[in-house]
């Protein structure tokens, strides 16, 4: 019976040791590129506190759906406008602002009237929108 070099044995398992922790760190989850990383502070602004640049633009949009952001002194506006309804009383709700690797998501809600609301009796149509104001962040923004 021939006699094994303890070398060799050694040498042999320190080799497939190295290729199993080679395998392993290809295993590395990868990172979801639309996992949150932070929700944004933000203000739901006024009409008396929106750019006059920015309003023009909103009035010129209004009659439609529209998604519009804009950019001023360190700031990102998101506008999101649901078109014309057939009355007034609605409201929109920030549902969700946050930061991700890619992009900004933004999610928003048009809720309808009350029932029994004075505005929401009014034929006059309404053009519900709503302008968000947080710090400028360079990344596309997403609508949801």
């Amino acid at each position: 019976m021939k006699k094994v070099d303890c070398r060799f044995v050694k040498y042999g398992i320190c080799a497939l040791g190295a290729m199993a922790l080679c395998l392993l760190a290809g295993c590395a989850k990868e990172k979801d590129p639309m996992e949150k990383i932070k929700d944004l502070e933000f203000t739901v602004l006024a009409e008396e506190n929106i750019p006059e640049e920015l309003k023009t633009v909103i009035d010129e949009k209004k009659g439609n759906a529209f998604k519009v952001t804009y950019q001023d002194n360190g700031f990102l506006y998101i506008c999101i406008g649901y078109g014309e309804q057939v009355s007034g009383g609605y409201s929109i709700t920030v549902n969700d602002l946050y930061l991700t690797e890619n992009a900004i998501y933004a999610d928003t809600t048009l809720l309808g009237p009350e029932p029994g609301d004075e505005g929401a009796k009014k034929n006059a149509p309404s053009y519900p929108y709503i302008v968000i104001k947080t710090e400028f962040v360079d990344k596309p923004v997403v609508f949801n």
